[in-house]
């Protein structure tokens, strides 16, 4: 039974998500883009501590 309420609710969550970064536009992009340089630099130091 707890199968179909996230099968119904995950659709909604898409919508919503995408309707706010349509709705926000560049600031969406700049986190986006802060977060993917903050992870790349995560992993290349980790590489570099582990190599």
């Amino acid at each position: 039974m707890s199968n179909s309420p996230s099968k119904e609710t995950q659709p909604s969550y898409v919508k919503l998500a995408m309707r706010n970064m349509v709705r926000k536009g560049g600031t969406s992009l700049k986190h986006f883009f802060l977060t993917t340089i903050g992870l790349l630099a995560v992993f290349v130091g980790l590489a570099y501590l582990t190599r």
